[in-house]
């Protein structure tokens, strides 16, 4: 996202299997600098249908978020989609 919160672009980060995948902070972060972002939204899917943060997604959204304060890249939110709807860690206050 640029400083008016245009989509400069998408991303996929990772591709994942049947129980989990890996979304490397590094990575995602690889990305942003190089589309001149100012700030992020990630997201992905629980193909369970389960609306719930795990305990991997809250400690992604954390370090997504400290180590986007020493970039100036703003984490904005990240989300949870489902088919049964969606989570958002800025709707809740947890970013």
């Amino acid at each position: 996202m640029n400083r008016a919160n245009k989509v400069l672009g998408l991303f996929e980060v990772s591709t994942g299997g049947i129980s989990g995948t890996v979304a490397d902070p590094k990575i995602i972060f690889t990305a942003a600098l190089k589309g001149g972002a100012s700030g992020i939204i990630v997201a992905h899917n629980h193909p369970s249908g389960n609306l719930t943060a795990s305990q991997s997604d809250i400690d992604l959204t954390r370090k997504l978020k400290e180590a986007g304060k020493f970039l100036e890249i703003q984490l904005l939110d990240h989300v949870i989609v489902t088919t049964e709807g969606y989570f958002s860690f800025a709707d809740e206050g947890l970013i």
